[in-house]
């Protein structure tokens, strides 16, 4: 089967490029990281199926970074399979800064390959007011070139004639330095900028990247977002779901535990403990009951939420912006402006936050992320628990507990950065455009972040319920609750069944805040558990991404940060508040 590979710089909208040519639901971003690894799909071209592969973005074949060494290996790859039909580059190139991709294109077509060159963002280019002479950039380079618009496919029809008849161009390999004049005197000749005035756009671009404009329109963002997440998680909680489980998951709940005898093993397991004669879906914790509430009636909503604020952030171009203000913050605690990404990932959920950590340079950044990740950023399952137990009690329990996650968070980042050897390098990144989120890929995008949660989350739920419910019988929580007790009461000023929910917290953190409601605690008590709730173990599946992400060595140390971090923050909120 043939090979199309797909290659360009960084931010040239190659993941929607590749989503738009194959049709696999992929996640488009428009800032570094989401191909760091390659994606695979397949296209039908004039009834030929071809492989595609998202090769991660490169400015040069000659690395500098992971990235490009993959990039450059995937290429060579190609170029070994050489016998008979070739495999196909196709050069993504954003042509509103067609200086700096052609620099990569020269690159290419001096490897064996057949290229095509795809002048993506091509709407981008004439709102700037760029022109390009498509015809003679052909003559030049003597290769196809195809002007596309991949959020809408524009171009697409002819970037498959196109597929189907490339060709490998014969060109000498040049130094450097040739090919940085020759890219000189190809823009020269092939483009044409015209006057524009600035634009509301333009000046938007402008006050979102300047420090003392771009901050407090950052914090204005946040701010926003988080309210319109919680309104639209409320939203669908008070007016869907809620409405749902009482009216028609309810009755058939009842209907079972009658059927079950009204109590038993079986009935505990399932249906759980009957308060005051009928189900209560944050204490019977069965696994028909409590397991599935949490997950699709408290959690849920707000994971949609989450998720759509954060396409929007994503889609329109602000989060490079945000990167690039909050790289100086960032640098005090061992990592640069990156690292944004994979902490608002995690505020989603802790894996594909510390996953997306490999974007960082050094080892030493992405241990320094993975545990401020770990300890300080609570995924958006943990949150809607949070804002859940304390939110009845006004919005101030709520801000202490994001500002002590938030100090907590800054001050271990800051002994960290002193504590282990290196430095963080400086942040390079190439800032996108403003431009309207397509919806089309908006929700496309939601649909397949939404449907990994419940695919990963929902086993682990009823895993965690059921282990919960195992060891309860078995007598072993009223062991662990005489072992830690004195610490709960001394040290955190939380009664001895506390200790259950810490327990739980490992297998799941929501379900964990959850079980805090029924012990009866005081404000205080309430901001201290989820404080030290949310600073504790990770929950099982973090966890394991943690140490296949670190190795074993360095999740054990990451561990013992996390508690003494905890019992830290814990005790100083109970002497304080």
């Amino acid at each position: 089967m043939k090979k199309i590979l797909l290659m360009g710089n960084p931010n040239v909208g190659k993941s929607a490029f590749f989503s738009r040519l194959t049709g696999v639901e992929v996640i488009t971003s428009n800032y570094p990281g989401t191909t760091v690894e390659y994606t695979r799909g397949y296209a039908l071209i004039a009834g030929e199926k071809y492989e595609v592969l998202d090769v991660p973005g490169t400015y040069t074949l000659e690395p500098t970074c992971k990235a490009e060494e993959i990039a450059r290996e995937m290429l060579k790859e190609a170029v070994s399979r050489m016998v008979g039909e070739a495999d196909i580059v196709i050069n993504i190139v954003d042509a509103t800064n067609l200086e700096r991709n052609l620099y990569l294109t020269l690159e290419l077509l001096e490897r064996p390959l057949p290229v095509i060159v795809a002048l993506n963002l091509w709407d981008e280019a004439r709102h700037h007011g760029i022109e390009i002479d498509v015809e003679k950039l052909k003559e030049w380079l003597r290769v196809p070139v195809v002007p596309t618009v991949a959020v809408t496919g524009e171009g697409f029809i002819g970037l498959n004639t196109e597929i189907y008849k490339a060709y490998a161009p014969r060109v000498r390999p040049h130094s450097a330095e040739e090919r940085l004049l020759d890219v000189g005197k190809l823009v020269k000749d092939v483009q044409t900028i015209h006057y524009r005035r600035h634009t509301l756009r333009d000046r938007l671009e402008e006050l979102t990247v300047h420090q003392l404009t771009g901050l407090p329109i950052a914090l204005l963002v946040m701010v926003a977002a988080f309210f319109v997440i919680r309104q639209i998680g409320e939203g669908l909680i008070g007016y869907l779901l809620d409405p749902a489980f009482e009216n028609f998951y309810t009755p058939l709940l009842m209907k079972l535990s009658g059927w079950l005898g009204g109590a038993g093993f079986w009935h505990d397991l399932l249906v759980g403990h009957l308060i005051a004669s009928k189900v209560d879906y944050l204490q019977s914790f069965g696994l028909l009951s409590t397991a599935i509430y949490i997950e699709i009636g408290a959690v849920l909503p707000y994971i949609i939420a989450f998720y759509l604020v954060l396409g929007i952030l994503e889609d329109s171009g602000y989060l490079p912006r945000l990167a690039v203000l909050m790289d100086n913050l960032l640098h005090r605690i061992g990592l640069h402006g990156f690292a944004i990404v994979p902490t608002l990932l995690a505020f989603g959920c802790n894996v594909p936050g510390i996953m997306a950590t490999r974007i960082l340079e050094s080892r030493r950044e992405r241990f320094i992320a993975a545990t401020l990740i770990s300890i300080g950023v609570p995924c958006a399952a943990l949150q809607a628990m949070i804002i859940g137990v304390l939110g009845k009690h006004g919005g101030g329990p709520i801000a202490i507990v994001y500002a002590a996650l938030f100090g907590s968070w800054f001050i271990l980042g800051f002994i960290l950065n002193r504590l282990l050897p290196g430095f963080s390098p400086e942040l390079l990144l190439e800032i996108p455009p403003y431009r309207l989120p397509p919806l089309r890929l908006l929700f496309k995008k939601l649909w397949w972040r939404v449907k990994a949660f419940l695919k990963e989350a929902l086993p682990i739920v009823m895993l965690g319920v059921l282990a919960v419910d195992l060891l309860y019988l078995a007598g072993v929580f009223n062991l662990l609750i005489g072992l830690f007790a004195p610490v709960m009461r001394g040290l955190l000023g939380l009664p001895k069944e506390a200790v259950t929910a810490i327990i739980i917290g490992f297998l799941r953190k929501d379900v964990a805040v959850g079980l805090l409601l029924p012990l009866g605690l005081s404000v205080k008590q309430l901001i201290v558990g989820c404080v030290v709730l949310s600073m504790f173990f990770p929950c099982v599946a973090t966890f394991v991404v943690l140490c296949r992400e670190l190795g074993w060595r360095d999740m054990l140390k990451s561990t013992a940060i996390m508690i003494a971090a905890a019992l830290a923050a814990g005790g100083l909120l109970n002497l304080v508040l």
